[in-house]
């Protein structure tokens, strides 16, 4: 598949390890974690491996305040029972025809993680 036409998000963030570390627990990393010496880490992109890209970069002081991040993502993932057993939760079906589950970044973005419920294998 062509990048031609991908779309990828970029996420400012207070602490880049913190979210770096977060974004793991989702399965995206970054390909090479060894960056030139003498460069600034003020920017990482991540990727799952499975058409997922996600970048992020250094918060400007100010842009995110806690219990006001206006950022979210959507992470669409076959297997959403075992996300939400990496994070503690309990994902179900919504009426819009989700299998999901929310939470918050490190910065408090909010991060939903779900699959067409009409996908879903029988259990």
């Amino acid at each position: 598949m062509s990048p031609s036409g991908a779309l990828v998000a970029i996420l400012p963030c207070n602490d880049l390890d913190a979210s770096e570390r977060f974004y793991n627990r989702l399965g995206f990393a970054r390909p090479d974690s060894e960056r030139p010496a003498g460069e600034a880490d003020t920017y990482r992109m991540l990727s799952n491996g499975k058409g997922g890209y996600l970048h992020l970069t250094g918060a400007v002081e100010g842009w995110l305040i806690p219990g006001q991040n206006p950022f979210g993502l959507y992470l669409y993932l076959e297997d959403v029972d075992a996300a939400a057993r990496e994070f503690g939760q309990s994902p179900e079906d919504k009426p819009w025809g989700m299998y999901e589950f929310a939470l918050s970044d490190p910065d408090e973005a909010l991060v939903r993680v779900g699959w067409p419920s009409r996908l879903r294998a029988a259990v």
